[in-house]
């Protein structure tokens, strides 16, 4: 692979002093040329080492529409086009990225350990599904107390209705949102308003449609099969132009679009047998662009091998990764609020598992899990509670339910809040869904707008063979219909009503404390105890940080539950409790409380006791600075 500029991008058209330079890889062929439209003209690249064709000429300029031609044959969008702003198959559009004029030179990234992370899908998060709008809604997400948005992927996909996991351009933003000039500005804003800003990006496949990439040469390779076919060519003949194409799309994101954060989708698709893994490069040129611009950037990913590898630095036989989604929190959490036990949940059983993952963060690493027929995992001892990320639910969650049910449909508005502390209470770092704060009742379903009639039937026929068990439930929602895309939408209107509203103001004051209390907001895995009984379906989470100490008790039986508080040096004072009247409750616990008082705890609630309340003012660094 040639040496990789941190500084600039290398592939596609890029422009400097009045020059366009063009450089595409396509090891197999025979001739490259562009194809420009409005003038009409064709200029032919010459062809370098490596399987790379180039071309510098002043015959191209920002805004011009042009195709690749390949062996004087056929005309193809760049794969690593900036712009397609018609569609997936029409020509892409040559920008210029440095041109935006950033306003963020003071910014400095959130530390990671104090991200309080709201994931996000741009089209459905307000009604008109942009950039620009969910811009105007900063000022509610910082009146909310979140830090860090997490936008799930923007490349370029087919139509204007996608989840994002189908996009086939990785460096294209998508065109009905803003396009790139739209995220830029966007990011800038979030950053003027403290907020930083995770980029959901997809490594292990591209879309089906306007995937023209294997015209171009050998991204794919038929040596592992992924659920969406041939893998990416990662460690095949020829995957040194593959790596460096996805380690300058991520270069890309951080230099040119001022991203704060990768989540980098589903990690245990990406095969890679190499030497290096692919991962731990990107890794290796992010630090060197972090060098550069003095900025810290970070990588997450989401990986259900439970193995810390993937976490774990470089220099211990890591892949460098900074942390990762734990979607075993979530599954153990749902199973002990009354989610059914079938499927993967069928592994996990309730809430001796969910306090397991309180303590080890995965709740399997070294048993025999049923659900896979084998052993499975490794223990994560040596990871920090910030290298985890939990939740109650995420969109793939919610979205890969056959009816998209969200939380607020399947359990009680008791149960919500309960889960809601859970997760904020816990010793990693909380991600929230889009609208679960006001408890938001629209589902969020799977949604496409492929063009091709075949591939649009294949998807419904996909979906209604992936829930042939449900067929009691219903029929499944048409993912083409845009029925399904606008049921999806959040519904703003709802939180100037109750419960909502009640609802916002209850994680307005989880978050805050989160803040607050130096026992809550150190993410020690050390300082932790919890103690469960499984009869009563409670537990008992303990933290400390210095001389402060955080006690949470959870209720998560339908009846009240005596639970008696633990020994302490000092009197235990109330913080917050869910079953509070004003979170619309049924009654309070004691205000105040010594060791061994038994306390009777609310169904369905959760009661946070301190032995040294913090002020805000005396809390320290803020996290959304």
């Amino acid at each position: 692979m040639q040496t990789v500029d941190i500084h600039k991008r290398s592939l596609g058209v890029t422009f400097q002093d009045g020059m366009a330079r063009v450089r595409v890889w396509a090891p197999k062929a025979e001739s490259v040329a562009v194809t420009l439209e409005n003038p009409s003209r064709t200029l032919p690249l010459e062809p370098q080492e490596y399987g790379y064709w180039a071309l510098t000429t002043d015959q191209i300029k920002p805004g011009n529409l042009y195709k690749i031609r390949l062996n004087q044959d056929q005309s193809y969008p760049d794969p690593a086009s900036i712009a397609q702003p018609q569609d997936v198959h029409s020509p892409s559009e040559a920008m210029c990225l440095n041109e935006f004029v950033w306003k963020d030179q003071d910014w400095t990234n959130v530390p990671l350990e104090e991200y309080l992370i709201y994931e996000l899908h741009v089209g459905t998060f307000t009604p008109e599904g942009t950039f620009a709008a969910l811009e105007e809604k900063l000022d509610y997400l910082k009146e909310l107390g979140i830090n860090a948005i997490e936008i799930m992927p923007v490349a370029q996909f087919p139509g204007g209705r996608n989840w994002g996991y189908d996009g086939v351009y990785p460096y294209a933003v998508q065109n009905t949102y803003g396009g790139a000039r739209g995220l830029q500005h966007l990011v800038d804003a979030c950053h003027r308003k403290g907020i930083a800003v995770v980029l959901d990006v997809v490594y292990n496949h591209m879309g089906p449609e306007g995937n023209y990439f294997s015209q171009f040469g050998p991204y794919f390779t038929a040596k592992y099969c992924t659920p969406w076919g041939n893998a990416l060519n990662f460690d095949d003949a020829w995957s040194d132009g593959v790596r460096q194409y996805f380690i300058e799309n991520a270069l890309m994101w951080f230099r040119d679009f001022h991203i704060d954060a990768l989540r980098m989708d589903a990690v245990h698709a990406i095969k890679d047998f190499s030497s290096k893994h692919i991962l731990q490069q990107i890794r290796e040129h992010v630090d060197q662009l972090q060098a550069d611009t003095g900025r810290p950037y970070y990588l997450m990913v989401e990986s259900d091998l439970n193995d810390p590898r993937f976490i774990n630095p470089p220099n211990t036989g890591g892949y460098g990764m900074q942390a990762q989604w734990i979607d075993e929190f979530h599954h153990a959490l749902r199973v002990t609020a009354g989610e059914e036990q079938r499927g993967y949940y069928s592994d996990f059983n309730g809430i001796v598992h969910l306090a397991k993952s309180y303590q080890d963060a995965y709740v399997y690493d070294g048993q025999f899990s049923n659900h896979r027929k084998r052993v499975f995992g490794l223990k994560a001892e040596a990871n920090s509670g910030h290298q985890f990320i939990v939740f109650s639910q995420n969109h793939d969650q919610v979205g890969n339910r056959m009816l998209g049910e969200r939380t607020s449909q399947l359990v009680s508005f008791e149960m919500q809040k309960l889960m809601a502390g859970a997760v904020l209470v816990s010793p990693y770092l909380p991600l929230l869904f889009m609208g679960e704060e006001w408890s938001e009742p629209n589902p969020f379903l799977y949604f496409i707008s492929h063009t091709e009639e075949e591939l649009v039937e294949a998807v419904r026929q996909g979906r209604k063979s992936e829930f042939a068990d449900f067929h009691g439930q219903g029929e499944v929602p048409d993912p083409f219909a845009d029925e399904t895309f606008q049921r999806s939408k959040l519904q703003w209107e709802l939180l100037r009503q109750d419960p909502h509203q009640t609802m916002f103001r209850y994680y307005q004051a989880l978050i805050a404390l989160r803040k607050q209390q130096p026992a809550l907001r150190q993410l020690s895995r050390q300082h932790l105890q919890v103690t469960v009984q499984e009869d009563q379906q409670t537990l008992v989470l303990r933290r400390w940080h210095s001389d402060q100490e955080v006690v949470c008790l959870m209720n998560f039986s339908k009846q009240p539950q005596s639970v008696s508080v633990p020994a302490s040096a000092e009197p235990w004072v109330k913080l917050l409790d869910s079953a509070d009247p004003i979170w619309k409750g049924a009654g309070t616990a004691p205000e105040a409380a010594s060791g061994g008082f038994v306390i009777s705890l609310q169904p369905e609630s959760l009661v946070i006791y301190t032995t040294t309340p913090a002020q805000p003012e005396q809390a320290g660094p803020r996290s959304d600075k």
